[in-house]
């Protein structure tokens, strides 16, 4: 198969035929008629695939070809495409619950036009050989969704991922989001202090976004001024002044909270705190009145500590500044559709049971008594893994008078995790086993999300 010379320059300075003008605008539609048409082509992980594959590159257009793979991420829940060149043809990958599957081969000649077609599509530079961020509207019949592009330069081309920001996943509310009860209550008390600040921790694509939205909506109020400061802002939110990071522009995490704090804020989101500067201005806020939402990378809620520290934060301030700081993970929920009672022995899940006794007293019993593990079969709901979707795992460490002083003392990372989990905390990893023991999800997947279990769950 082979495209005509041309075809590529006619790509670069204007829209091929087939896609629409508003493509041009940043907006790619897929009508009504064409939705139902590829319907059954997009129904299943399976289904594209075959459509995928069977496409013809030869006389099928970009738009077809675009249409089919934007849709098809979408109908099956895919969280972000993957274009990968390799040497004589192009890898597509659909994310689907955090694992990555193949979707189709793309020729390179092929993707070459794709790839020009999708950064004009995204406001791109065409000819910059270095790594670029874009962005689109994906418009169906009945909803729409952003698309987040970001490509790479590679070995044997360009490589992009396309993230699909769906509205209706950031509409889940606190409840929503697989808190325990216990947990939940403890949260929303600390959401409805008048100052102070909650951080959540995890490590890139853990949810942290979908929490701290979460806990925004949760406490906005018509009486109080709420901002956000963003990179990039991924949903837009209902009431909330949102801006954006713009580094060409000088505008930072730090030089942005500067100007935030001047507008007379009640509640200030910060998606990152990155260096010292920021963290400095995000406790000073936290400290004089404002109630702050932020993230730092760090693998657990103690963690979080040593981070700030790293940023040269005081410890006389951390302690006063922090209400809470949470950690989380995302692990793949069974398919209720399938799942099957595991092949357990009795003493395996009395053992398993009894671990999960000791855990602390305001943990509800009854996820405990009279429960069983599950395991994953497949079927056609589940596009045949055995799981459909995700949910949250958490732990919620509260910072009060007695763990500020112990910071203030310099203690480690193990200290503070030790006195946090004496004094009632949660681990991830237990608040998994408990949810393994309900059925949501499965001991593999709570091992895959914190490590090894302990030898006191012989599974």
């Amino acid at each position: 198969m082979r495209l005509k010379q041309d075809a590529e320059e006619r790509a670069a300075r204007r829209a091929p035929s087939g896609v629409s003008a508003s493509a041009l605008a940043g907006v790619f539609e897929i009508g009504a008629a064409r939705e139902a048409e590829l319907a059954a082509s997009t129904s299943s992980l399976i289904a594209a695939h075959e459509a995928l594959s069977a496409f013809d590159f030869g006389r099928g257009t970009l738009a077809s070809f675009l249409e089919l793979s934007l849709l098809a991420a979408s109908a099956i829940g895919a969280s972000d495409i993957h274009f990968e060149p390799e040497e004589g043809s192009v890898r597509l990958r659909f994310r689907i619950d955090g694992f990555l599957y193949d979707a189709a081969r793309i020729p390179s000649d092929f993707y070459r036009l794709l790839a020009s077609r999708v950064k004009i599509l995204a406001g791109m530079k065409l000819n910059a050989d270095r790594p670029q961020d874009g962005r689109f509207s994906l418009r169906f019949s009945r909803k729409s969704i952003e698309i987040r592009l970001s490509s790479a330069p590679a070995q044997y081309g360009e490589t992009f991922v396309a993230r699909l920001l769906d509205p209706s996943v950031i509409s889940v509310d606190l409840s929503g989001l697989g808190l325990r009860s216990d947990d939940l209550d403890m949260l929303l008390s600390e959401i409805a202090m008048p100052n102070g600040m909650i951080l959540n921790t995890g490590p890139t694509g853990s949810g942290k976004t979908t929490t701290l939205y979460a806990l925004l909506r949760q406490r906005s109020r018509s009486e109080e001024k709420v901002i956000t400061i963003e990179d990039p802002i991924e949903y837009a939110l209902p009431g909330i002044e949102q801006t954006q990071v713009n580094p060409e522009a000088g505008y930072s995490f730090a030089t942005g909270l500067r100007a935030i704090v001047r507008q007379d804020p009640d509640v200030i989101l910060i998606g990152e705190i990155r260096d010292g500067d920021t963290a400095a201005i995000a406790i000073q806020a936290a400290l004089t009145g404002h109630l702050v939402f932020s993230t730092v990378h760090a693998n657990d809620a103690p963690g979080a500590i040593p981070r700030l520290l790293d940023f040269e934060a005081k410890t006389s301030s951390i302690g006063p500044a922090l209400n809470c700081v949470m950690g989380q993970r995302l692990v793949r929920r069974l398919c209720d559709a399938c799942k099957r009672p595991a092949k357990t022995d009795a003493a395996t899940l009395d053992a398993i049971r009894t671990y999960a006794g000791s855990f602390p007293a305001r943990v509800d019993r009854s996820q405990i008594a009279n429960t069983a593990l599950f395991e994953a079969v497949g079927c056609a709901s589940c596009n045949h893994t055995g799981y459909r979707g995700r949910i949250g795992i958490f732990e919620i460490m509260r910072v009060d008078h007695d763990m500020g002083s112990l910071i203030e003392k310099g203690a480690g990372p193990t200290d503070i995790r030790d006195f946090a989990i004496t004094h009632g905390m949660v681990t991830m990893q237990q608040d998994g086993i408990l949810k393994a023991l309900r059925g949501i999800t499965t001991l593999d997947e709570v091992s895959s999300a914190t490590g090894p279990l302990p030898p006191q769950v012989p599974f």
